[in-house]
C-alpha cells in the first residue's frame, strides 16, 4: 500500500473503515473516462461507476451522482427527484468538496459529507468498478456494497 498516492490511500482508508478489503488497481494508462476505464479493466462501459459532482443551484452544496458509465445524467429528471436544479461543478469546487481531482473522484473518502444518489442501472451488474482517487486507479465492488458505503439513494438518472 505504501506505493499508492496520498489520494488513493485516502480511498483505501475509507473503504477499510467500512470493513471492506477492496483491492485498488493502478493502471499505467488513464482510467479518467468511463471508456478508458472499461478498456483498461476489460469490462463493459456500463460497469463503470462514474462519480459525478454537481452543485445544487439553490443550496450551492455538492451533490454526488454515481452513474453507470454508459448513461448520461438527465438533469431535469434528477431535479424532480432531489428537489433542486443541478449545476455543473467546476474543477475547483470538486477538489474543494471531495479532496479529489475530476477523473479520479471516488464514491467515498470525501473532504466533506456529500448527498449521494446512485444510478439504478448499476444495480443490475454483479460487479462494478469505481475510481480510487486518481485518474488511473480503480477498485472493484458490488452495487450492494456501493449503496451501503455511500448511503446513496438509488434513482433513475436517465
Amino acid at each position: 500500500m505504501s506505493n499508492l498516492k496520498k489520494s488513493t490511500e485516502k480511498v483505501h482508508a475509507a473503504l477499510s473503515k467500512f470493513g471492506f478489503e477492496l483491492n485498488i488497481v493502478e493502471f499505467s494508462e488513464s482510467t479518467r473516462t468511463a471508456q478508458e476505464a472499461a478498456d483498461a479493466i476489460g469490462c463493459t462501459v456500463g460497469q463503470i461507476a462514474k462519480s459525478l459532482i454537481f452543485k445544487g443551484k439553490e443550496s450551492q452544496k455538492p451533490i454526488l451522482i454515481i452513474t453507470s458509465g454508459s448513461n448520461r445524467v438527465n438533469e431535469k429528471s434528477v431535479k424532480k427527484l432531489i428537489g433542486e436544479k443541478l449545476e455543473k461543478a467546476d474543477a475547483k469546487f470538486v477538489l474543494e468538496h471531495t479532496g479529489f481531482v475530476i477523473g479520479g473522484v471516488p464514491p467515498v473518502g470525501h473532504a466533506t459529507p456529500i448527498n449521494t444518489f446512485i444510478d439504478e442501472d448499476l444495480m443490475r451488474y454483479n460487479e462494478i468498478w469505481a475510481a480510487a482517487g486518481t485518474p488511473n486507479t480503480v477498485f472493484k465492488l458490488t452495487p450492494e456494497i456501493l449503496a451501503e458505503i455511500t448511503k446513496g439513494r438509488i434513482i433513475n438518472v436517465k
